[in-house]
């Protein structure tokens, strides 16, 4: 675990916050598989390395986020999570690694603003300040794969860019879904 991400005591969540921090529970879990499912089928040794560094950055925030959440509070669809995790690896892993690296600059630009929405709920609450600093520090992590994947993916086509949008709904949804199971 980076030292920046090392927790002892977990930070105080709101309760009013504990149905976001359920979204962040299920994005991680399916962060993690996403990039088990990239590895499941790539023989890219470029792709096979970047997915191995963020699955291991993507492991360190579902253990904070465990730390947070409750087991009890957590969402009940985790294996749902965790297939839908694993193809949305998996299926563009087929397709190649600019392929792979366009669907995580699309999922990580989603989670971007999601972490965003949550560490603006809590400006201003100095009572959560370890909080929101733990959720920035995780949004620093998303961006940076965001970035490294647009940079690897050059300029998307057009079956490209619907996969892209295909991925950035199923992540709004799974949000939604999320915050009540």
């Amino acid at each position: 675990m980076s030292a920046s991400l090392q927790r002892h005591t977990p930070p105080a969540v709101p309760a009013e916050l504990m149905a976001e921090l359920r979204t962040d529970h299920a994005g991680e879990t399916g962060a993690v598989w996403i990039y088990r499912g990239v590895l499941a089928v790539s023989r890219d040794a470029g792709l096979r390395d970047f997915a191995r560094r963020h699955l291991a950055t993507e492991q360190e925030h579902l253990d904070l986020i465990c730390e947070l959440v409750p087991p009890r509070q957590r969402s009940w669809l985790i294996v749902p999570w965790r297939a839908a995790g694993f193809f949305t690896g998996f299926l563009p892993a087929l397709f190649g690694p600019r392929a792979v690296y366009g669907t995580i600059a699309a999922v990580e630009t989603f989670v971007d603003r999601h972490y965003e929405d949550q560490i603006r709920a809590l400006d201003g609450r100095a009572a959560y300040a370890e909080l929101q600093r733990l959720l920035q520090r995780c949004q620093e992590d998303e961006c940076h794969h965001r970035d490294e994947a647009a940079a690897s993916a050059g300029r998307p086509g057009p079956l490209l860019r619907l996969w892209c949008s295909v991925v950035g709904w199923g992540s709004e949804a799974a949000v939604k879904v999320a915050r009540r199971i």
